[in-house]
């Protein structure tokens, strides 16, 4: 079924919206990158407290019932809880939430840089070359401890090349928008 001229602008609108705010959001986070974590947060808190609510909802009126009702019942509250404390005070569950999953996301790469390193100097023998491996463990206990060690200027650093692969996404949808725009034409 062939679309419309009309079909086909009003598509290279929505998508040149789509770039819109995906640039100014990129924009953002690259101007003002600890002030896009805490709005992302806040997005966040408000999506775990719909979700909590409507979870509770669901298995409370809405025969939303499971094999695990009171897993569901904790896992609902929980996400309702967590949602009004992100809320009440975003600025420190920021805070918080940065420095744990930097914390998480430290230690796993550490465990899995020595891993490396472990498993290929004990099997040396197999490879003609370790040094690619070694640099590459080496390289995530590196990461591992940066993220340890400063896991707000870690946060910092992620959301500007967030922001950055925001601004090139946008530009594409801008390319893809106008290519759109031409196709109605035709």
């Amino acid at each position: 079924m062939p679309v419309s001229s009309e079909t086909r602008k009003r598509f290279a609108l929505a998508t040149a919206l789509r770039g819109l705010l995906m640039l100014a959001a990129g924009i953002y986070a690259v101007i003002w990158p600890l002030e896009a974590l805490a709005v992302l947060l806040v997005f966040g808190g408000i999506l775990l407290l719909i979700d909590g609510a409507l979870g509770l909802w669901s298995l409370t009126f809405g025969g939303g019932k499971s094999g695990n009702y009171w897993f569901d019942v904790v896992a609902n509250a929980a996400s309702l809880v967590l949602g009004v404390v992100i809320l009440i005070s975003p600025l420190l569950a920021t805070i918080f939430t940065v420095t744990f999953i930097s914390t998480l996301v430290g230690l796993a790469a550490i465990v899995v840089g020595v891993m490396q390193i472990v498993v290929i100097v004990r099997e040396r023998e197999s490879y003609a070359r370790i040094w690619p491996v070694v640099l590459s463990g080496a390289s995530y206990v590196l990461l591992g401890l940066v993220l340890l060690l400063f896991p707000l200027l870690s946060a910092w650093v992620g959301m500007v090349i967030g922001g950055i692969l925001l601004i090139i996404f946008a530009i594409g949808l801008f390319g893809w928008a106008w290519r759109l725009y031409q196709a109605s034409k035709a």
